[in-house]
């Protein structure tokens, strides 16, 4: 008598590749991640002395001097959504009083298995801080990003 061969694969090889599958796709970052990790308290906030317009013009020259994708804008619900190709991000502003606003920003990797981040938390505040000073000393923002005390912002080659 012949052993007859079946053409399926064994059920715990396909359990194995679900479940894979399954991690892989649960631990992706997106846009609607940065949003929800921002409504749970996530991201570093810092409280700069300029107007909210000036912030939300900050961010956007920041996420542009990195590099970034396109911009997704909502400016009167305060807040602004990009990506890189590691990496989604959020910078979201508050306004304090008419001459401070509240800056925080969610960067998160797109997948937990790669290793670089496009832009961290701690160089957008760094950057943004060069940039504060930069805007009370009259002058316009860069077209390309300013270099800080700490080496953040040095021009990508």
């Amino acid at each position: 008598m012949v052993a007859r061969q079946e053409k399926f694969p064994a059920p715990a090889a396909a359990h194995g590749v679900c479940l894979l599958a399954l991690v892989w796709l649960s631990g992706c970052a997106s846009m609607a991640t940065v949003l929800q990790a921002k409504a749970d308290g996530g991201g570093t906030t810092v409280a700069y002395s300029v107007t909210s317009d000036q912030a939300y013009d900050i961010s956007m020259a920041i996420f542009r001097w990195e590099g970034s994708d396109a911009i997704e804008e909502h400016k009167s619900q305060g807040y602004m959504l990009t990506s890189w190709t590691q990496t989604v991000a959020g910078a979201f502003v508050e306004k304090i009083d008419g001459d401070s606003a509240k800056v925080t920003v969610v960067t998160q990797r797109k997948s937990p298995t790669r290793l670089v981040t496009d832009l961290t938390e701690g160089t957008f505040h760094n950057l943004f801080a060069k940039s504060v000073e930069i805007v009370k000393s009259g002058k316009p923002l860069p077209i390309t990003r300013p270099e800080t005390s700490d080496g953040a912002g040095k021009p990508r080659k």
